[in-house]
């Protein structure tokens, strides 16, 4: 995995938006109705190669296979990324109303905990928005995630090999050279009930320990790997009362050690890993800062990180890296592209925030990237119009970077 040297490369997060054929036929499964097993794998692997060319024909440099494998029956869904875990995890079972407790929960100096969805503090502090169909704050339906009932297994091979085979055949047929595959973290994928294990730690390796696989497979696929893990960031809002930024990275340092854990001996230039702040469209004025959270980004031992940088409420972090130093061996892939807005960005806004990065960290080591996937949270005509924003802006600012 390189930044190139001639040229700003370009790139996304992973979730690109599904076709209406493919959407309905996951809406079956999710119903419980027959589907011809042959046929949806047909529409599935037809699928995967149109995305891997309309990035192409886009001018994404390093395409992803559109996370079309991971189940999404909505057009409008921002759970996909992580709740296809669940059909692949052993040891999780549909949990029983007392394992639902939607009971706030609050935390104290030292002792940091999770709270529920609803008592998210940016939920809580607009709940009159978040309570009107109209404001335009919707993530889908929210089925409620499953739980730890026995020992955490990896049962997904069969899944995974077949994302693997759809997305190398698209490639090779289109001559891409380097793709990425997504894979959700340890840390995001333990957020689920536990009657299992002693700690939530415990959970989290369990979870570490069983994601490997999907990790090594994809990386001895000859892939990048990218790890998605929004609870790095996205967990400082589910805090309640808000806690020091010192707890917090404590809090958080568990679910990086775990992570290094999962990815142990694995090549970390073949590693990338995405930050978030959570991808629904809500206000998020209570997401952490930056400057806060970077030392954790950073100690995840991968080749390349990714964040959000084109929304409203973080473009200005840039000037971070004039203070933070960039590990030496290490590449950024900046949000130039927002998914939390309809509107499409300027090609010359779009040159102006790759050139932000490039003078500070060097140009050689910035990919430019999208802020979170674009699949599900806005309409698939701008979406495509987002990315061909993007490669129209990176190669204005190649022009300038390399002029």
């Amino acid at each position: 995995m390189q930044a190139s040297n001639t040229h700003i490369a370009t790139t996304h997060v992973g979730s690109l938006p599904r076709p209406d054929g493919l959407i309905a036929v996951y809406r079956s499964f999710e119903t419980g109705e027959a589907v011809d097993e042959d046929a949806f794998q047909q529409t599935l692997c037809d699928a995967v190669a149109e995305v891997v060319r309309r990035q192409r024909d886009a001018g994404i440099d390093i395409p992803g296979d559109g996370e079309f494998g991971k189940p999404m029956g909505q057009r409008v869904q921002y759970g996909s990324w992580w709740r296809y875990s669940w059909q692949r995890l052993g040891g999780l079972a549909i949990g029983s109303a007392t394992d639902y407790d939607t009971t706030p929960r609050r935390s104290s100096p030292g002792h940091v905990v999770l709270t529920t969805f609803a008592d998210r503090r940016d939920r809580t502090r607009f709940a009159d928005a978040y309570g009107d169909p109209e404001s335009g704050i919707t993530t889908g339906p929210r089925p409620p995630a499953p739980v730890c009932v026995g020992p955490i297994t990896y049962t997904g091979h069969d899944a995974v090999q077949t994302d693997i085979a759809n997305f190398k055949a698209a490639m090779q047929s289109l001559g891409v050279r380097e793709g990425f595959m997504s894979s959700v973290s340890p840390g995001s994928a333990s957020r689920i009930g536990n009657r299992h294990y002693k700690s939530e730690e415990e959970l989290i390796y369990a979870c570490a320990d069983a994601m490997r696989e999907e990790y090594r497979a994809i990386v001895d696929a000859g892939l990048i790997l990218q790890l998605d893990d929004p609870a790095i960031a996205e967990n400082w809002d589910m805090v309640n009362p808000e806690p020091t930024v010192e707890d917090y990275r404590k809090f958080s340092m568990v679910r990086v050690e775990a992570l290094n854990h999962a990815i142990r001996g694995l090549p970390q230039d073949r590693i990338r890993f995405h930050l978030c702040w959570g991808s629904w469209h809500g206000p998020h004025v209570t997401d952490i800062p930056m400057r806060d959270i970077v030392p954790v980004m950073l100690a995840i031992n991968a080749g390349a990180y990714s964040f959000e940088a084109g929304n409203v409420r973080h473009e200005h972090e840039w000037k971070v890296w004039q203070d933070v130093k960039l590990p030496d061996d290490k590449l950024i892939l900046p949000g130039v592209v927002s998914h939390a807005t309809n509107v499409v960005e300027h090609p010359e806004l779009v040159a102006e925030r790759i050139l932000r990065f490039a003078r500070v960290v060097g140009r050689e080591r910035v990919i430019a990237s999208t802020d979170c996937g674009l699949g599900g949270r806005v309409h698939p005509q701008i979406a495509w119009a987002k990315l061909q924003a993007l490669a129209e802006g990176a190669a204005l600012a190649s022009r300038e970077l390399w002029r």
